[in-house]
């Protein structure tokens, strides 16, 4: 079995979520989700996580609390100081067509 490093011990999204809810004085998942004017499920895969905390929804989460990005991403324990973008983020997108 492979040992997790260190960064991924530490990074743990739901420590975000949880700070988010007692800030904003909600009482749980649902309400943060209208807060932030998400869908549920979409909470629910980033606590298990199977979906990553995106840029958009740091945004939304900066909107509604007043916490910084960066404060944000240290409860969420992203301590990355580069955040790396794949070739295909930069490009235009193309319907597979030649002109």
């Amino acid at each position: 079995m492979e040992e997790q490093s260190l960064e991924e011990q530490n990074y743990d999204p739901n420590r975000l979520l949880d700070a988010l809810i007692k800030k904003l004085e909600l009482k749980n998942d649902a309400a943060l989700a209208r807060a932030l004017d998400i869908a549920p499920p979409l909470l629910s895969k980033i606590r298990h996580r199977r979906l990553p905390v995106g840029a958009s929804l740091l945004i939304r989460m900066y909107e509604a609390s007043d916490l910084s990005i960066k404060e944000l991403r240290a409860i969420m324990g992203d301590r990355r100081t580069k955040v790396r973008i794949s070739e295909a983020d930069g490009r235009p997108k193309t319907d597979g067509k030649k002109e």
